[in-house]
């Protein structure tokens, strides 16, 4: 199970330790949805999910300050004694100092934001999901083309990274070369990002490391980016059959997501770069109901009908 500092949580996020006695080094998140307790500050706590982060609003602020002080503790006590990582608390509102003392004694964080809690909430779990989704590594070149992922794939040596070298050339952005780490967002998204040792550096074969970002700029690189086609290189053969057509659409397979993946058998004086593009270009026609093999195909079918009438005609 994937998990993260606290202290990682504070520095994205920007926030303010109201309890500097407690080490955010030490606690753990698990998980990526978060809580905002409102019939938990009522003394309720069945079915209560103490793992995740829990927000503090206006709403559950003004509720504590209107709670006489002996409810207060008491509540307060019994939830805190279980085992919670944070209490984040939203719009700048402080936590009084009854709260501070039972958290600093249970060893529970209580952090401040000035952001608002909607933006705040959206904002933590959008992250969240990113770093604590499945992960996988895979050997390949991930690219934005054209606001397109493409991951690149194949054996080692087959011309992946010179590709995707031409492609930056192009004006197009590098994600990762030689490995790529994919992670599972939700159930039908997949993002890719490079690990941090490799960011932004390009192995070229008889050259070495190149720094793409150093070469090219800051505008030649991204962080992450979608995973939404895969181009799967290999050597040609004249004894296998490839599509010409592109009718049916072929799929592969990561932490179970299908994605679109076209299989590019590689000739001497073949353009690489410009078939990828061209396979980024079509993949985000097909996305807006566009599909260029399909409107062929329905061409034909219409010559064929019109051919069929004017011989029964005759």
């Amino acid at each position: 199970m994937a998990t993260i500092r606290l202290s990682e949580v504070v520095e994205k996020m920007k926030l303010t330790n109201m309890t500097p006695e407690v080490d955010v080094n030490k606690i753990k998140i698990r998980q990526p949805d978060v809580n905002r307790p409102a019939i938990q500050l009522t003394g309720y706590l069945e079915h209560f999910e103490a793992t995740r982060i829990q927000i503090i609003g206006l709403v559950e602020h003004a509720y504590m300050e209107s709670m006489d002080e002996d409810r207060k503790e008491r509540i307060l006590r019994e939830l805190l004694s279980m085992e919670i990582p944070c209490f984040i608390f939203c719009r700048s509102l402080m936590p009084d100092e009854m709260f501070i003392r039972l958290a600093t004694e249970n060893n529970i964080a209580l952090l401040v934001s000035k952001q608002a809690t909607s933006t705040f909430t959206a904002e933590l779990i959008r992250w969240l999901n990113v770093r604590l989704a499945p992960c996988i590594s895979i050997h390949g070149v991930l690219v934005d083309v054209y606001g397109v992922g493409v991951l690149i794939t194949g054996e080692s040596g087959i011309g992946k990274s010179e590709t995707a070298l031409e492609l930056i050339k192009r004006g197009h952005r590098l994600v990762s070369d030689d490995v790529v780490e994919i992670r599972r967002v939700s159930e039908v998204s997949l993002v890719g990002s490079a690990p941090a040792i490799t960011k932004h550096f390009i192995e070229l074969r008889g050259i070495g490391i190149v720094d793409v970002k150093a070469l090219f700029g800051a505008s030649s690189v991204r962080n992450m980016t979608n995973i939404d086609l895969v181009i799967q290189m290999e050597e040609w053969s004249k004894d296998k059959e490839y599509d010409r057509l592109g009718l049916e659409e072929e799929h592969t397979e990561f932490l179970g997501i299908p994605v679109v993946c076209h299989r590019i058998p590689i000739r001497p004086g073949r353009n690489l770069a410009l078939i990828c593009e061209a396979a980024a270009v079509n993949h985000r026609q097909k996305e807006m109901g566009y599909n260029a093999a399909q409107e062929l195909y329905k061409r034909v079918q219409e010559s064929l009908s019109k051919r069929r009438s004017d011989d029964e005609d005759e």
